[in-house]
């Protein structure tokens, strides 16, 4: 029997053909994870919870895989939600029931003891939160006590406003005010350094808002400086130095040498903030009294009493937008007045960073 090779090879050719049709996949769903970026979630967020109305019970990242993760309370909108490239997670109650009864707390504050930290939405865990301090016994029945299902769980400590501490504003030790130099931290704690001259007055130290902590170490004479560290937990030690009148805040970037009549401007509780040229560095300067301190920086900016231990910076652009400078030291002392101009000399803030084994707090 002769065979018929074109015949043949027509059939294979029409398999192949079959095959590569039925091999074909279809679109694969957008996959949406933290990767995909804040935007782009937030509008994907916004669009299912919109969709999915009433049955919506909030959104959240999967924090071991980075996807999305959209929670409904009708099992057949999981299609849907899979279409969108999130995952879904079929829950008991709506996003708005839990709203709900987060605002039953928020209307039942009245005689709410000090031990119940706060309430939240879990919305992983389907779930109102309240939380409170060491699982107090009142605390717990107040939570239990509002007639709506909630979670309370144990928090070793309650919540307190934070404050900063930002250089050149004022820093008060028992006998007598100076001003912050700037923010440092080693492995275990954080720091405010100052003036040594100041710092040797000792014992527990106060900020604009309350208790900072105690100080540390200084040295004067010698040199001028010293540390403040922080005890309380509710001082925030950000890289910033206040402009006063003269604008917002000024951020710390680095401690980069500004060198023989450049600009620096420095900040301080009495003055405020005053600028001017840099006239000599390693200088030695006589205080009086025995009181001898070496290398530090003369300056033609202005200063006075109380603005001892401010922080000393690298003029700042003139351009718009956030303003970065250069940490070069702490106010020291110096000759004059801010009415008639003077001298004034600064403790660069790399030897006390050095000395003591510190890190800058920068941007």
């Amino acid at each position: 029997m002769i065979r018929h090779p074109l015949r043949t090879m027509t059939v294979l050719v029409g398999a192949a053909a079959a095959v590569t049709a039925f091999a074909t996949p279809a679109s694969a769903a957008p996959v949406l994870n933290e990767t995909a970026g804040p935007a782009v979630l937030a509008a994907a967020q916004q669009k299912l919870g919109d969709s999915l109305g009433a049955t919506f019970a909030g959104s959240w990242l999967d924090t071991t895989t980075g996807g999305l993760v959209v929670g409904t309370t009708d099992a057949s909108r999981s299609a849907q939600i899979r279409a969108a490239g999130a995952t879904p997670k079929v829950v008991r109650h709506s996003a708005t029931e839990l709203k709900k009864i987060q605002s039953t707390l928020d209307n039942r504050t009245a005689g709410l003891p000090g031990s119940v930290a706060g309430w939240y939405v879990d919305a992983p865990a389907n779930e109102v939160v309240v939380s409170v301090v060491g699982g107090d016994a009142a605390g717990r029945a107040w939570a239990t006590s509002t007639g709506v299902p909630v979670r309370v769980d144990p928090v070793k400590s309650a919540p307190r406003p934070l404050w900063d501490v930002i250089g050149g504003q004022g820093l008060y030790f028992s006998g007598g005010a100076c001003s912050v130099g700037f923010n440092a931290y080693d492995d275990d704690d954080h720091y405010v350094i100052t003036a040594g001259h100041c710092a040797e007055l000792g014992g527990t130290v106060q900020g604009v808002d309350g208790t900072i902590g105690k100080v540390a170490k200084s040295s004067f004479p010698g040199n001028d400086y010293g540390t403040v560290k922080v005890t309380q937990s509710d001082v925030s030690t950000p890289p910033r130095v206040d402009r006063y009148e003269d604008g917002s805040d000024v951020r710390i970037e680095g401690a980069d040498v500004v060198g023989v009549g450049g600009r620096v401007c420095r900040s301080g509780i009495t003055t405020h903030w005053q600028c001017g040229r840099v006239e000599a560095l390693d200088q030695t300067v006589n205080y009086g009294n025995g009181d001898i301190v070496k290398g530090l920086t003369q300056t033609s900016a202005c200063a006075e009493p109380g603005d001892s231990g401010g922080s000393f910076v690298s003029r700042p652009s003139s351009g718009s937008g956030t303003k970065l400078v250069q940490a070069q030291g702490m106010t020291s002392g110096g000759s004059g007045d801010c009415d008639e101009g003077g001298t004034t000399f600064f403790q660069p803030v790399k030897e006390v960073l050095n000395r003591y084994d510190l890190t800058l707090e920068k941007d």
